[in-house]
């Protein structure tokens, strides 16, 4: 019998858990100000909803990066270079008006903590993350295969018609890129275009044998909608042959069961170590007055991943676990 679905999280958009070694869940989210990092941990997924938050880092007031904070992730990553293992908060912020009149101009950023518990010490700037293309770009996600430090994120390029196609790069520092980036993904099917053109929100999962990216597509409101790219674990993660690409979503609105616009995931483990469970946004109505962007109603769900007989994801439906 499936079991509908309730918010973990209400009004956390773009929800990013982290299970680390230390035996705690780590949290963090868009908040509808988007004016700084929130951070929470608990033991277990559940006690996340109700653990004391923390405001790891505020945006300043002015400046290149003082608007429209989107879309942080933790990390828990090692320095190729040092060798030094410390906690990462990957974000996207945008200048003030007073640089660039247009608000959304994002680039990408890094802030580092040195400390063993990240919701203690102090976070410094690490400064802006380059890919090398002056152009908007968010929602950059980091993982390690093979010894390799990797970075994955959305990004706009002139000659693409669409607002964002997906990149990976290696890494030199947990700060800095490696090498050049390479388009993984730009969006083509009918699913990806609706309201803009969009691939954006990448997320890694380890599995089976394989390496799957989940993304999203389309514009924020009901038309959000979840894509699956894969390609095998001893394949090179930086050849686009190397990848296949799913032509039909693996995740969109529910609307019988009133849950829109299911999207911006990321995967974390149960509580059993084995389990996946996918942690996504999406909301309860399509009402929206005004710019879905500034709609606070996006809340965060975790439901645990089915896999089939092909060793393949089923992310079945956004409202219930099936």
């Amino acid at each position: 019998m499936s079991e509908l679905l309730k918010p973990l999280i209400p009004q956390r958009a773009d929800p990013f858990i982290y299970k680390h070694t230390d035996g705690y869940y780590y949290f963090t989210a868009s908040v509808p100000a988007y004016d700084r990092i929130e951070l929470r941990r608990a033991k277990t997924i559940a006690e996340l909803a109700t653990a004391p938050t923390v405001d790891a880092w505020h945006k300043p007031d002015t400046g290149p990066y003082s608007e429209l904070l989107w879309a942080p992730e933790i990390h828990f990553n090692k320095d190729p270079e040092s060798g030094e293992s410390a906690w990462y908060v990957y974000f996207a912020a945008a200048p003030s008006r007073e640089i660039k009149f247009d608000l959304f101009q994002h680039r990408m950023y890094c802030v580092r903590n040195k400390n063993a518990n990240p919701l203690e010490g102090e976070w410094e700037f690490m400064g802006q993350i380059d890919s090398g293309i002056d152009t908007f770009c968010l929602d950059a996600t980091t993982f390690t295969h093979k010894g390799v430090l990797y970075y994955l994120w959305a990004q706009k390029e002139v000659d693409i018609r669409g607002n964002s196609n997906l990149y990976i790069a290696p890494m030199k520092t947990p700060w800095q890129l490696a090498g050049e980036p390479v388009m993984l993904s730009k969006p083509e099917f009918e699913w990806e275009i609706r309201g803009f053109w969009v691939n954006e929100g990448p997320s890694i999962l380890k599995r089976n044998g394989k390496i799957f990216i989940s993304y999203s597509a389309s514009a924020t409101d009901e038309n959000y909608a979840m894509g699956l790219l894969w390609a095998d674990e001893n394949a090179d993660l930086l050849n686009p042959a190397s990848w296949t690409k799913s032509q039909e979503p693996v995740l969109c609105s529910d609307i019988p069961n009133k849950i829109f616009g299911p999207g911006h995931n990321s995967f974390t483990y149960g509580e059993d170590g084995d389990t996946v469970l996918l942690v996504y946004h999406a909301r309860t109505y399509t009402e929206i007055e005004g710019d879905p962007l500034w709609n606070p109603d996006r809340h965060t769900f975790v439901k645990p991943l089915k896999w089939d007989a092909k060793g393949m994801p089923v992310f079945g439906k956004p409202s219930m676990i099936d």
